[in-house]
Order: C-alpha cells, then structure tokens, then sequence
C-alpha cells in the first residue's frame, strides 16, 4: 500500500513538474510584434508585472518539486524515507503550503490584469482592448495562466499528502509512547 502511496505522488509531483514548467515557458517565452502606425510594438510578459510575477512563482514551483521528487526517489529505490523528522515534514509542508498560496494568488492576478487586456476598462482609465491587437499572445497566455492553475490544484493536494505524512509521525510518536507506560 507505501508503494502505491508513494507512485501517486510522484506521478502528482512529475505532472506539478510539467505543468509550472509548461506555464513558465509560455508566459515567459510569449512575444508578439504587431506595427501600429509604422512604429513596431512589442508585447512580452515583462510589460505586465502580474504575468512576471507567475513566471518566477511557476519556475520555484517547478525546481521545488524537482527537489521533493528526487527525495521521494530515494523513498522509492533506498526505503529511506526523507520525511523522518518532524522538522523537515514541517519545513516541506509550509514550502509546499507556502508556493501553492503564491501560485494561486499570482494566477489570480494575472487573471485579473488579462480581463483588462482581453476586455479593456471604458471609465475612468479608457484602456484599450489589447487582446485584439496582440491576440496570439493573448492566448498564449491564456494557455499559461490555465497550466498555473491546474499546477497549483496539484500543489494543493500534494500539500495535503504533506499535512498527512508530518501527522502520521506525531500518531507514530504518540502510540508508541502509550506502549512504553503501559
């Protein structure tokens, strides 16, 4: 029943992996150059800090998980479980808990800043429709943000997996000190 504990949340762990690697690749490498009145204009995650924001949260996502997923292949082939302290569960499970929160609430953002993008705002500001100018990049984006959330659903459950491995050695700790008194 471990092995199969511990497939699943690698599985969940390499599928994290691969989303926040796919959403930092499309929202940073996205770039779209559309000629407005002769003069070039170029569209780039940069020029929104909310997209940026998604990128950097995205890559520590990715190397995070990189790192927890090396660990739990040494669970895997060296039966040493990396979790045996209570202070390293507790640090991974705030990292875990902490980059999640960070995940979402960029994806939210960027959410927010592209409904401007995609809609434009008519009073007080008069921003235009940006997605109609530079509509590939738009969907790019888009692409992205939706590959942020779906990774930090993942970094959610994962982050549950985590509360539940850190409370399994409290429950360890504490039936074992009731075998000893009595």
């Amino acid at each position: 029943m471990e092995n199969k504990a511990v497939m699943v949340e690698g599985f969940l762990r390499v599928a994290s992996i691969v989303l926040a690697t796919m959403s930092a690749l499309l929202v940073g490498l996205d770039t779209q150059t559309k000629t407005i009145l002769f003069i070039p204009k170029k569209a780039t995650a940069k020029d929104l800090q909310a997209l940026w924001v998604v990128l950097i949260i995205a890559s520590i996502a990715a190397c995070y998980q990189v790192t927890r997923l090396f660990c739990l292949a040494i669970v895997w082939w060296v039966n040493r479980p990396c979790l045996s302290s209570k202070l390293v569960a507790w640090i991974c499970l705030l990292l875990e808990q902490a980059i999640t929160y960070m995940m979402f609430a960029g994806t939210v953002a960027a959410t927010q800043a592209s409904m401007v993008a995609l809609k434009g705002v008519m009073e007080p500001f008069y921003w235009s429709k940006l997605c109609n100018i530079y509509t590939r990049f738009c969907f790019q984006i888009g692409g992205g943000l939706a590959c942020t959330l779906v990774a930090s659903l993942l970094l959610a459950i994962l982050s549950s997996i985590s509360a539940n491995q850190l409370f399994k050695l409290y429950t360890l700790n504490h039936s074992i000190s009731f075998k000893n008194k009595g």
